[in-house]
C-alpha cells in the first residue's frame, strides 16, 4: 500500500511539473514548434491588454491600455535616451475608452498567472517566465477590416502587413 502511494505521488509531482513548464495552444490543438511558449488559434481575436489608470512599479515588456493617456503603452527598461520608461505605441490621447469594466476592483497583489515557470519575480496579471520560449500573438489579416467593433488595448500580429497591430479604440497602429 506504501508503494503505491509513493507511486502515486511521483506520478502527480511529475503531471505537475510539466504543467508549470508546458506549453499552451489557446484554440487549437497544439503548438507551432518548441520555442512557443503560448499560442492562439486561427480567427479574427485579439488579446485585450489590462486598462489601468496607474501601475505600481515597472516590469520590462509590461503592455498595457493607459486609461489616464488613451494611449497603448510597453515599459521599456531602457529607451533611446537610455533610461527606462513608458513607450507610446499609440498617439497619447487619441485612444478611446470602451464602454464595459472590470467586475471586481484591482488587485494589489502581484501575484498573477505565471506560464512557464513555478515562481517569479516580476509583477503582472500573466506572466510568460522563459528564457528559450516565446508567445505568438494571435494572427490575423488586415485587423482594421476584419476586427471591427475592438476595443481598446486590442493586440495581433498582422499577417498582410507582417506587423504587429494595436488598437486604441479609435484607430489601428502598426509596429515592425
Amino acid at each position: 500500500m506504501k508503494k503505491i502511494i509513493k507511486i502515486s505521488l511521483c506520478i502527480a509531482l511529475l503531471s505537475m511539473s510539466n504543467m508549470m513548464h508546458s506549453q499552451i495552444a489557446i484554440g487549437k490543438t497544439s503548438v507551432t514548434n518548441s520555442s512557443v511558449l503560448l499560442e492562439f488559434g486561427t480567427g479574427n481575436k485579439g488579446i485585450i491588454l489590462p486598462s489601468v489608470q496607474s501601475i505600481n512599479g515597472n516590469t520590462p515588456g509590461a503592455f498595457v491600455f493607459n486609461t489616464m493617456s488613451k494611449a497603448v503603452q510597453v515599459w521599456e527598461q531602457r529607451n533611446a535616451n537610455g533610461t527606462g520608461g513608458w513607450l507610446n505605441l499609440t498617439e497619447l490621447n487619441a485612444g478611446v475608452l470602451h464602454s464595459f469594466s472590470n467586475s471586481a476592483p484591482d488587485s494589489t497583489s502581484n501575484v498573477g498567472v505565471i506560464i512557464g515557470a513555478s515562481t517569479t519575480t516580476k509583477a503582472g496579471t500573466l506572466v510568460l517566465e522563459s528564457t528559450t520560449r516565446a508567445l505568438v500573438l494571435p494572427i490575423v489579416s488586415n485587423p482594421q477590416s476584419t476586427m471591427i467593433g475592438s476595443v481598446a488595448g486590442t493586440m495581433v500580429y498582422d499577417a498582410t502587413s507582417s506587423t504587429m497591430a494595436v488598437y486604441d479604440g479609435a484607430q489601428w497602429n502598426y509596429w515592425k
